[in-house]
């Protein structure tokens, strides 16, 4: 993935939200998971969805998969480009 504006512009919740995906990738992380360990607990489903878009924006297409009903996944081979983009976000 080249260099993206996206990652570079991401808050930090967003970074937050992304790490927690990396952390977890290949694994199904429910909402009330990534809110906690993201550490926006005080935030309302929306706002975390808000933030999972614009997360999802600054990666290439399809590296975040919805699992409805359930939460997101990161795909692990998306891995290497999530983790990129957030060292360019620091």
């Amino acid at each position: 993935m080249p260099h993206s504006p996206a990652c570079t512009r991401l808050s930090q919740r967003e970074r937050a939200v992304l790490l927690v995906l990396i952390e977890s990738a290949g694994r199904v992380v429910p909402r009330a998971e990534l809110a906690r360990r993201a550490g926006l607990d005080d935030l309302s489903e929306r706002r975390t969805d808000t933030l999972l878009v614009s997360v999802r924006r600054a990666l290439p297409d399809g590296s975040i998969r919805t699992v409805r009903k359930r939460g997101w996944v990161l795909r692990p081979e998306a891995l290497e480009d999530a983790r990129r983009c957030l060292i360019e976000a620091r």
